[in-house]
């Protein structure tokens, strides 16, 4: 425990009487780290650490990598700033060493604070010292870590926007015929074929540049990195991110095999107002950056842009693209649901050049000063309208039916209606799309009257109904008609179902492969619903496991 003597060498306590000393003493934590570990998270409570013997380093996430910002030596102090101005820590230590620290509770650092004020004077003084230094982190002009030379209507630019804006990698976006083009690309010349190009922060030009280029590069994990995990989960939305960190929290090698960038769907929502704990809402985004970085933290790894193309029921290897094979004691299927496909005239022919299926937060500047068109009545609709309202002239809800009651939540509708630059076509489709090069306009008809009028369009949104893609999978994983996987008790009574018990409640035909979130047979699909559901299911992997070592 932390004695007297432990304190005595502390600047700031030094004008504290010994009686008080021992009282904060006895009431303080005594926190031993190894190297590596940490003493505190950003985003955790605050509270005040004092450094007994070792060192730590302060780190922070910038730019999706976590950078060393300072250190604390013996006798120095951390959490100043969360104890002063009652906010979370914005930084997180970790220890370099063997490093022991004594944690102080806020209402314990207040209660010295009452009758030792010069204590609360230097710990405020230094508080405001260190906001100053990261007020200078938050105002600093991020480096970009790659610069993008490409068209704006090329289909593999608008992937790789997406791709490095979901991945927090910050980046500069440069069009052919900028006329700043020669001061913004320090790349070479490049011709039409080679786009799009790429200059990454360590001087590598990539030329046709893919998704799974850019992320080898710029330091993703692409590749498992060992041959066997306890559980693979396939799918890195809300479910999938879910089940990982419950999966590394509770001490099982964990993968996440991911096709494009960890989030879902759920991560292009601007604002998601009802989930648990978030009295002001969240937005898709936000609680994707947090769910990975807590799922990284606890030891999950998660392989961007890659795609599981098959599984063997009897051996348990999942199969990615490129033929490589990572075997698994579990897996868990959080595929999702990918957007329906319309077959309104000209929409194969513009998609990626003004037409798309679904939206990502970095169409935004695309959509600057545009009249933008989305189609649906749902709540993605909802959110993507108010999101995209912030950016473009106008946004246009086209929705068949007569109200959006029966399929939004009632605080979208209420903000949708209270946004002057959103309106609602009611009774009504689009019929086609037209343009050249890119969407120029849109044929849109009214169902109760027949007529059709042509209108100007910078972008039309698809958000129109959700297929579950599990065609890939072996026939022994049951589906409902529409390709929904099956679990628990229907899979008991399908037949299928090859044990003498019966199967938990989230488990396939496949006793050990497990199935959550939206690609699963179940008439919910919501957020807190999938990431339910994902920590639900690291639960019955836990059941599973521990019956086969009995076995």
């Amino acid at each position: 425990m932390i004695t007297i003597e432990d304190l005595l060498a502390v600047p700031i306590l030094e004008s504290v009487s010994r009686d008080d000393l021992a009282r904060l003493a006895g009431s303080s934590g005594d926190v031993r780290l190894s190297a590596g570990e940490y003493a505190v998270h950003q985003g955790g409570e605050r509270a005040l650490f004092i450094v007994i013997s070792g060192r730590i380093e302060v780190t922070k996430s910038i730019d999706g990598i976590e950078r060393v910002i300072g250190a604390r030596a013996p006798g120095q102090i951390f959490g100043e700033v969360p104890i002063t101005f009652g906010m979370p820590f914005q930084g997180s230590y970790r220890a370099t060493e063997a490093t022991r620290v004594m944690h102080v509770a806020a209402r314990d650092f207040h209660a010295l604070a009452a009758t030792n004020p010069e204590v609360l004077t230097r710990v405020a003084t230094l508080a405001s010292e260190r906001i100053g230094g990261l007020r200078g982190i938050a105002t600093a002009q991020p480096r970009a870590r790659a610069v993008m030379l490409g068209h704006r209507w090329d289909d593999t630019v608008r992937e790789l926007r997406s791709f490095l804006t979901r991945n927090q990698i910050s980046y500069d976006w440069v069009l052919p015929d900028a006329p700043d083009r020669t001061t913004r690309w320090s790349g070479p010349t490049v011709s039409d074929e080679e786009l799009p190009a790429l200059v990454c922060d360590d001087g590598t030009v990539l030329k046709r540049a893919t998704c799974r280029d850019v992320a080898e590069r710029l330091g993703l994990q692409t590749r498992p990195r060992v041959a066997e995990y306890d559980t693979v989960i396939i799918g890195g939305g809300p479910a999938g991110l879910a089940a990982a960190v419950y999966g590394a929290s509770e001490g099982l090698r964990t993968l996440v095999i991911e096709r494009e960038a960890p989030g879902g769907q759920a991560e292009t929502s601007s604002r998601i107002e009802n989930y648990l704990g978030f009295p002001t809402g969240v937005s898709g985004e936000e609680l994707a950056r947090r769910a990975l970085q807590q799922a990284t933290r606890l030891g999950a790894e998660i392989a961007v842009t890659r795609s599981a193309v098959s599984i063997d029921p009897a051996t348990m290897v999942v199969t990615l693209d490129g033929a490589e094979r990572v075997r698994a004691r579990t897996i868990i299927l959080a595929t999702g649901v990918t957007w329906r496909r319309l077959s309104t005239e000209g929409f194969d022919r513009l998609l990626g050049r003004g037409v798309f299926y679904g939206a990502s937060r970095s169409e935004a500047a695309s959509t600057q000063g545009q009249d933008i068109h989305l189609i649906g009545a749902g709540n993605s609709a909802g959110q993507a309208a108010l999101f995209f309202a912030s950016h473009a002239r106008s946004v246009t809800l086209v929705v068949r039916g007569g109200g959006l009651e029966k399929s939004m939540s009632r605080y979208l509708i209420e903000q949708v209606q209270h946004k002057a630059n959103i309106a609602t076509a009611l009774n009504s489709e689009i019929t086609a799309a037209h343009g050249d090069k890119h969407l120029a306009s849109l044929d849109l008809s009214d169902r109760s009257t027949g007529s059709t009028r042509r209108v100007e369009s910078g972008g039309v949104f698809v958000f129109i109904g959700a297929d579950a893609e599990t065609t890939w999978l072996p026939d022994a994983i049951v589906r409902d008609e529409r390709g929904y996987i099956r679990t628990g008790d229907p899979v008991a009574r399908s037949g299928h179902w090859p044990l003498q018990r019966d199967p938990y409640l989230l488990e396939t035909s496949v006793p050990g492969i497990f199935a959550c979130g939206d690609v699963r047979t179940s008439p919910i699909k919501r957020v807190a619903a999938a990431v339910g559901e994902g920590s639900m299911a690291i639960a019955f992997v836990h059941q599973f496991l521990a019956q086969q070592a009995r076995a």
